[in-house]
């Protein structure tokens, strides 16, 4: 391979890894330190209802941890365990027939550097699997009907 080629593919190798570690979960950017090396404040508000006495609004801050949400440190934690926490189910996608019961959440703010408006709720198994994931950061319903 010619020299020129190397260079080349060595570049954009870096330019790939370096794109990559920047959108890395959010251990990887210790201190509140988020891609670019902004410092940002992953900050949450959390709205559940349908839920019984887990009904309400907390606000929950990551990278300082902190907030009114019960457990802050644990629901960070459990955020950062997901590569993409947000992200809705898939159209198309083939879920169980799995009711997890009334339960809705709303979660806005921004985490990693961009902006949240994500809506849970618990009609199938997707949904009740997905909720799931992000407990404590959500309520703990359950994995069946609530």
């Amino acid at each position: 391979m010619p020299r020129r080629s190397l260079v080349s593919l060595a570049l954009l190798t870096a330019a790939v890894a370096a794109t990559f570690a920047s959108s890395g979960p959010a251990a990887a950017h210790p201190g509140g330190a988020h891609a670019g090396g902004a410092s940002a404040v992953d900050r949450l508000v959390i709205t559940v209802s349908g839920a019984g006495e887990a009904d309400g609004t907390v606000e929950l801050t990551c990278a300082p941890v902190g907030g009114s949400h019960a457990d802050p440190a644990a629901a960070c934690a459990a955020l950062a365990a997901v590569d993409q926490p947000f992200t809705p189910v898939a159209d198309g996608t083939t879920c169980t027939f799995l009711y997890g019961g009334p339960a809705t959440a709303r979660v806005t703010g921004q985490w990693r550097g961009q902006e949240v408006d994500a809506e849970f709720t618990r009609g199938n198994g997707c949904e009740v699997s997905r909720w799931d994931r992000l407990v404590p950061a959500l309520p703990s319903l359950g994995s069946g009907a609530a």
